[in-house]
């Protein structure tokens, strides 16, 4: 494993672990607010915390999931193909996935940066939205760098066969 991979490896595993947090600490608001409602006391803006959470979960969860080779792949054509082509096609593969997340990854950060120069905050809390729209930025770069390290690996495979 090169350093590449490695760096990659190690900062999907500590997005994931905060995705996982984030998970935990939606399900205790949402089920806190739902007992409190029973005694007419509504955590507010509850509804806002869940979305940010849901989108740090969601966002900070796909890294991992590419390490993981979670994606659905349709494959039953490739593996019928010789080792060589096989590589071939996953260089590709990851190379167009390496281009989408770049650009989703530098919207991102451009979207984020036009939030905070415009002061844009939730209705009910007032929370600024700039540093979820970040955060979506940041785990779409850590999906840049383990997608590199896939192209890295699976261009190997087409030159050394």
């Amino acid at each position: 494993m090169n350093r590449l991979e490695t760096s990659g490896n190690s900062l999907a595993r500590i997005l994931f672990g905060i995705a996982g947090a984030a998970i935990v600490v939606m399900t205790l608001l949402t089920c806190a607010d739902v007992v409190l409602r029973l005694f007419r006391l509504p955590i507010p803006g509850t509804y806002e915390l869940v979305s940010f959470f849901s989108a740090v979960s969601v966002s900070f969860a796909m890294a991992h999931t590419s390490v993981e080779k979670g994606h659905i792949a349709v494959s039953v054509l490739v593996q019928r193909l010789p080792a060589r082509g096989q590589a071939l096609i996953d260089t590709l593969t990851s190379s167009l996935s390496l281009l989408l997340f770049g650009l989703i990854a530098w919207r991102s950060l451009l979207y984020g940066e036009n939030l905070r120069q415009a002061g844009e905050v939730s209705p009910t809390l007032q929370l600024p939205f700039y540093p979820f729209v970040y955060g979506v930025g940041l785990s779409a770069a850590v999906v840049c760098l383990v997608l590199l390290a896939d192209f890295q690996k699976n261009l190997q495979g087409v030159f050394s066969k």
